[in-house]
């Protein structure tokens, strides 16, 4: 009898789990089964075990992430290992990382003005050091549609483009000329043939390809902006922001209580990425 009620429970469950499997456990309360943690904005994919100090995800859904060893690894969704750099902390700790485009990988260390060019593989193509080009104010950068580098020059308060050298081959002009209050923009964005300058104080100053200002977007106080098809995301507090360019139409989403703790949280191809304590967290935004 003990063996008969112990099949059954067994078949019971195998039931309950391939019902829930086929209705991709979406659903309107959150859930958390067996660790997939699903409400009705985000649906659990994949968790990446590991111990990381940064995050970040390319167009090509390819993670990067820094190891407690201070290694840079570029890995599959899969977690399959594409790449790694070793040398991470050549020049110290790194300012940010630019993976705008997945064939040039941009590492800049603004306590030195260096910047390092990698390849896809993670190799090292070049060095640039903006002082020999006369640049020693450089919060921020991106690489540009043309695959040269966008710099905000602090001390000339203009957006420069650059070659893998280091020349300057365009600028604005001092934006103090145009606006009473200047950006001081932390992230640098070339999406749709407009650059976006993100400043949390003063929001999104857009730029044509050819320097001139478009327009100012007064979304303060967001973090991990990203820029994906006709739309602007970030996050503030509790709550996850995206911003349709063309209608106007400004969406809001209450994260939930399973995203607290993050160490990093990033947004690419309609998911949403969180670094926590324990590896990678993936979800997909529905």
């Amino acid at each position: 009898m003990f063996k008969i009620t112990i099949t059954y429970l067994f078949a019971l469950l195998t039931v309950l789990c391939l019902n829930a499997n086929a209705q991709n456990i979406t659903i309107t309360d959150s859930i958390n089964v067996q660790g997939i943690k699903t409400d009705s904005t985000f649906k659990f994919l994949k968790n990446i075990p590991g111990s990381y100090s940064y995050l970040d995800v390319d167009v090509l859904d390819n993670i990067y992430l820094i190891t407690e060893k201070n290694q840079l690894k570029k890995i599959r969704a899969n977690g399959d290992s594409l790449a790694v750099f070793n040398d991470v902390k050549k020049f110290g700790n790194p300012t940010l990382l630019d993976i705008s485009n997945p064939l040039k990988v941009l590492l800049y260390y603004k306590s030195f003005s260096t910047v390092i060019i990698l390849d896809r593989f993670l190799a090292v193509r070049n060095t640039i050091n903006l002082r020999n080009q006369n640049i020693f104010k450089v919060k921020t950068l991106a690489t540009s549609y043309d695959n040269n580098i966008w710099i905000f020059d602090e001390q000339n308060i203009s957006l420069k483009k650059i070659n893998d050298e280091g020349k300057v081959l365009s600028e604005t002009t001092d934006l103090r000329q145009l606006f009473d209050t200047v950006p001081s923009p932390g992230q640098i964005t070339d999406k749709n043939n407009f650059v976006y300058l993100y400043d949390e104080n003063r929001g999104f100053y857009i730029f044509d390809y050819y320097g001139s200002f478009k327009n100012n977007l007064p979304f303060l106080n967001w973090k991990h902006i990203a820029v994906y098809g006709n739309k602007l995301m970030g996050f503030k507090g509790d709550t996850f922001y995206s911003y349709e360019i063309n209608s106007f139409n400004l969406k809001s989403y209450k994260l939930p209580d399973f995203f607290k703790d993050y160490i990093d949280i990033k947004t690419m191809n309609g998911k949403i990425y969180l670094l926590k304590k324990t590896g990678v967290e993936i979800y997909d935004l529905l």
